[in-house]
């Protein structure tokens, strides 16, 4: 029956032990924390989302969660939310392709908060986001979503529900009511916003884990949830399919979901990322300048056609213009978080070279596969010459990691300005033993300023 999926899901979910995880997964999963946390820090530094943190303080009243980059602590949902929707602003926090979406942002914030709340160790809400983790990427696995339909705070809910369950000692009976709820209680939300570059966009994950906590007190409080959550959102409303089988196929029997994600290095959506990382082996390898280019094709999976526009209004659209981030890499040398602030985004020579970049689609490709090119990048100079790179796995990813200093370096860019140097050594070097912490606020009050 289809709700069997579910049971496995939630068994393994309540009776995984932190004992049962390999090395390898807990290694991972303290650097998935670290950049998550720094990604959140830089983007608690923007004007909407220090407003939101005052804002959230008033509404919450006191509290144990703290608000990243600030002194407030509050109720864990007001700090999810808050952090959620800090850490996705910038377009730098982690995301899997194989699951699709960006799991640790949909996780870690809830399970950090209620962790604060709880008087959790580092042990186990670790085990929490781990486990969260696997159940967001595993349902977005299975799931064939609708074209319209941006994946951020879809799978999220069901996630921050399992890690929330997991931390309150749910069983597995109890863990499957609150993922369940948590799946009728998911947001909806389009590409829309992100073509635009409405900041709507950004709360969707810190949304996401707010229903999350919810969906588990609200079980506690005697709500019900239909049978099977999961399919019947996304066989109808927002997907066009759903394989329960595809959830729990191999659930436990290998690498874990967090082992095989992927760390941003550009400050922009991952469907940019293969054809800038071609960008910038082609300019390695036979240096132009925008000066010289007549135009660059970048043939990407049919989806990245939404992204096509070559006149982004503001920081956020230009995230989700394919022409401005190949064009800023070449123009700047940088996509970094300092080539899409707003005075960037309207440079002349940048705007001008956007307009000769052309998107085109190639059918077979798709950012779940590792067989085939993610992106392939033609630019045709005005001498004549045409220059042509493609790229599978776009650097960071799993399959391309980068080094233990690139990710440390990009931990240092965007929680430095907050920290300061001392304040970034503490936090790396206490989140490189975050299991071994008596409480979590060991860690997550090095983050509040």
């Amino acid at each position: 029956m289809a709700q069997d999926y579910l049971d496995r899901l939630a068994e393994f979910v309540a009776e995984t032990r932190f004992e049962d995880l390999p090395p390898a997964t807990i290694a991972a999963a303290r650097d998935v924390v670290l950049d998550t946390l720094g990604a959140i820090t830089a983007g608690s530094r923007l004007e909407e989302n220090a407003n939101f943190a005052r804002l959230a303080a008033e509404m919450s009243g006191p509290g144990k969660a703290g608000i990243v980059g600030h002194p407030f602590r509050v109720q864990p949902v007001w700090a999810t939310f808050v952090n959620g929707t800090a850490g996705v602003s910038l377009e730098m926090d982690e995301g899997n392709r194989v699951g699709g979406g960006h799991p640790s942002i949909h996780v870690t914030p809830g399970a950090l908060a209620v962790g604060e709340d709880l008087g959790s160790s580092g042990r186990d809400v670790l085990t929490a986001i781990i486990l969260g983790y696997e159940v967001i990427s595993r349902v977005g696995t299975a799931t064939e979503v609708k074209a319209e339909v941006h994946s951020h705070g879809t799978w999220g809910t069901i996630g921050t529900a399992a890690a929330t369950a997991r931390l309150l000692e749910f069983d597995a009976g109890q863990t499957k009511v609150a993922m369940n709820l948590a799946m009728s209680m998911s947001p909806a939300n389009t590409w829309t916003p992100c073509l635009e570059g409405a900041t709507v966009r950004n709360l969707y994950p810190g949304r996401s884990g707010f229903q999350g906590i919810m969906a588990a007190h609200l079980s506690q409080c005697g709500y019900t949830a239909i049978a099977d959550g999961p399919a019947d959102l996304y066989k109808t409303f927002l997907g066009d399919g759903f394989d329960p089988d595809a959830v729990v196929d191999g659930l436990g029997g290998g690498d874990f979901r967090i082992q095989q994600g992927y760390f941003k290095f550009h400050a922009c959506c991952l469907y940019n990322h293969p054809a800038l990382d071609a960008v910038e082996d082609l300019l390695r390898e036979s240096p132009f300048t925008a000066g010289d280019v007549e135009r660059i094709v970048v043939t990407a999976p049919p989806i990245a056609q939404i992204m096509a526009g070559t006149e982004p209004d503001n920081m956020l659209a230009a995230k989700f213009s394919i022409p401005y981030a190949v064009a800023a890499a070449v123009c700047h040398g940088a996509t970094d978080v300092s080539a899409f602030l707003p005075d960037k985004v309207t440079n002349t020579e940048v705007r001008q070279l956007a307009q000769r970049v052309e998107v085109a689609a190639d059918d077979e490709m798709s950012l779940r596969r590792y067989d085939y090119p993610s992106a392939r990048v033609a630019v045709h100079l005005g001498d004549g010459r045409s220059l042509e790179s493609s790229v599978v796995s776009q650097r960071g990813d799993a399959t391309n990691p980068a080094s233990r200093e690139d990710l440390l370096g990009k931990f240092r860019a965007l929680a430095g300005p907050t920290l300061g140097d001392d304040g970034v050594a503490r936090a790396i070097d206490t989140a490189g033993q975050i299991d071994r912490l008596e409480n979590i606020t060991e860690l997550t009050g090095l983050f509040r300023t």
